[in-house]
């Protein structure tokens, strides 16, 4: 008789185990909350709010996933030399990125991009720490104090989502992937160039058979050229690129602009273009004595212009490698003989 009780207590055991092992946990609840607002957001970014960071705090750790946190203020976007508007659109590249390159992947669920508006958020800012923006933070799985929580230097701001993906990678075991950038050109930008080259290419070869247009003017050429060299010595390029400021505030005392920037892992605008016009003089100086002065017939003015130029190219060269030496760190031999 004892033999249908037994059956019947496990079939009830057996029962309440697989109810239990159905019944969604917290965590479960909280990452399909995540993965849900996660595809409405835009490339991905969810904002985070004290609330839902507090309900991601309480979890068990270690949790099964980590945050990666940019931090926001909206009144700040006017400030140029903070760039947050160009960081902000760069981490959303870097979001999608993530979420294309790992769609199939069961590490799309291990790694959420956040940002928190200082206006909206001012508690968790308070919590992280965070008295200055630009400003990145991972938030590992085990963490549990948020102001011990790994953030990226100010000086690996300069290489945009680069940096970023390169910070993430370094910290946790998931890998980015290529950057999806948009194009350039729309395809609609491209076919309206394709129409006005079509339009304009009949006028531009009868003036070119003439020889009537600009690229026919050697003065053209000349400060063409001049503005080439101007541009590669001065890494006008790396900052359009990097759309890095030309100077920034001091954050020590914000009435003051810091136009050189001691660290090799950022470059101002400013600094590039110091280097560019000393190194601009000397080249100008070098083809004035190798193709104008030569020509003058006066042995005293040779003399003359020929010692203001090295005299000039000296000063030139040797601030250029006093800038190098105090920005990088490195010394570098003397080119001039230390007995002098």
């Amino acid at each position: 008789m004892a033999l249908p009780h037994l059956t019947t207590t496990i079939f009830l055991l057996s029962l309440l185990l697989s109810l239990s092992s159905t019944t969604p946990t917290p965590t479960d609840d909280l990452i399909s909350e995540l993965q849900h607002l996660q595809s409405a957001a835009p490339n991905g970014v969810l904002r985070l709010t004290d609330q839902l960071l507090g309900r991601i705090l309480s979890l068990p750790r270690p949790r099964p996933f980590s945050l990666l946190i940019f931090f926001d203020a909206t009144q700040l976007h006017d400030k140029s030399e903070l760039q947050l508007p160009t960081l902000k659109s760069e981490f959303s590249i870097l979001s999608k990125s993530f979420l294309h390159n790992n769609k199939d992947s069961p590490d799309s669920q291990k790694l959420f991009f956040c940002d928190i508006e200082f206006k909206d958020s001012q508690r968790s800012f308070s919590l992280f720490g965070v008295n200055s923006l630009p400003h990145i933070r991972l938030v590992s799985p085990h963490v549990e104090n948020l102001k011990n929580s790994d953030h990226m230097d100010q000086g690996d701001f300069s290489r945009l989502a680069e940096s970023m993906s390169e910070f993430v990678e370094s910290k946790t075991k998931l890998t980015i992937g290529p950057l999806q950038r948009p194009p350039m050109f729309s395809g609609k930008q491209i076919t309206f160039f394709l129409i006005v080259l079509m339009i304009w290419a009949p006028f531009a070869v009868k003036k070119i058979l003439a020889g009537q247009t600009l690229l026919h003017d050697y003065k053209l050429w000349l400060f063409s050229a001049i503005f080439v060299y101007f541009v590669s010595v001065s890494g006008t390029m790396h900052n359009i690129i990097r759309k890095m400021p030309m100077f920034i505030t001091d954050r020590n005392d914000p009435s003051k602009l810091v136009f050189f920037y001691q660290g090799s892992g950022m470059q101002l605008g400013a600094e590039g273009f110091a280097v560019g016009f000393l190194y601009t003089v000397v080249g100008l100086l070098l083809g004035f004595v190798t193709h104008g002065l030569v020509k003058i017939r006066s042995v005293t003015f040779q003399r003359f212009a020929m010692a203001v130029a090295l005299i000039v190219s000296f000063w030139a060269v040797k601030k250029v490698v006093y800038l190098d030496n105090w920005k990088t760190g490195y010394g570098i031999h003397a080119y001039w003989p230390s007995s002098w």
